[in-house]
């Protein structure tokens, strides 16, 4: 029998999802108008941005309303605090997408620097852990959840890799300076995308098996 406020819980899962879907659509519209040059995607992405805030206040409201109303108690509140937090972090995501569009707009306006190889896979891999982190929390996968924090160190080395090559064209050609901080910022954006779904990965660790391993705090337990 279903209980009283599964309904409610429901439809916080089902508006997270949302949420999560929009952020990862902006990460991939971001970069294909970065890539393809395209100023129509980018401006996608800026219009984006209201859905994912409102989906933001919508979640926080409904959440606290359950806190309130129903007084949730163990897995059911580490349920909602968990989505509390992973919201948080959905919205920044969606912040970190705008900056890359904005960053494509401006490039826009520039001559190509260089064909983009790095910055592309560095996406993809930022965009996957964003859904897996998701995934994970819809089905409560802590395992899924350490392999997308794991993922992490993939994403800073491309970010590394690409801020040396984009060092060597400023140092080679003063010129190209402008367009080559654009494209380290675009790094950091996806490099700040990554640590936001590690945080995800880190809150459904502690939702499946109501431990944490923030800060490896549970490593150095032992």
């Amino acid at each position: 029998m279903a209980r009283p406020f599964d309904e409610e819980l429901k439809t916080i899962r089902g508006k997270l999802m949302k949420m999560a879907c929009l952020a990862e659509e902006s990460i991939v519209l971001a970069v294909k108008s970065l890539k393809d040059r395209k100023e129509k995607l980018a401006k996608d992405v800026l219009k984006k941005e209201e859905a994912i805030n409102l989906l933001d206040i919508e979640i926080d409201e409904l959440c606290l309303k359950l806190l309130a109303r129903r007084q949730p108690m163990a897995i059911d509140l580490r349920f909602i605090t968990s989505a509390m937090k992973i919201t948080s972090e959905l919205e920044r995501i969606g912040d970190q997408a705008v900056n890359i569009a904005e960053r494509s707009l401006e490039l826009l306006k520039l001559p190509l620097l260089k064909p983009l190889i790095d910055i592309p896979r560095m996406a993809d891999l930022a965009q996957n852990m964003v859904k897996d982190s998701i995934n994970a929390f819809v089905n409560r996968d802590g395992k899924l959840a350490i392999n997308v924090c794991e993922r992490d160190d993939q994403v800073d080395k491309l970010n590394d890799q690409i801020l040396r090559e984009l060092l060597t064209y400023m140092m080679q050609d003063p010129t190209t300076i402008r367009r080559a901080v654009d494209l380290i910022l675009v790094g950091r954006h996806l490099e700040r995308i990554a640590d936001h779904a590690t945080n995800i990965g880190e809150d459904v660790y502690y939702l499946a098996k109501g431990k944490t391993i923030k800060h490896h705090i549970e490593k150095n337990r032992k």
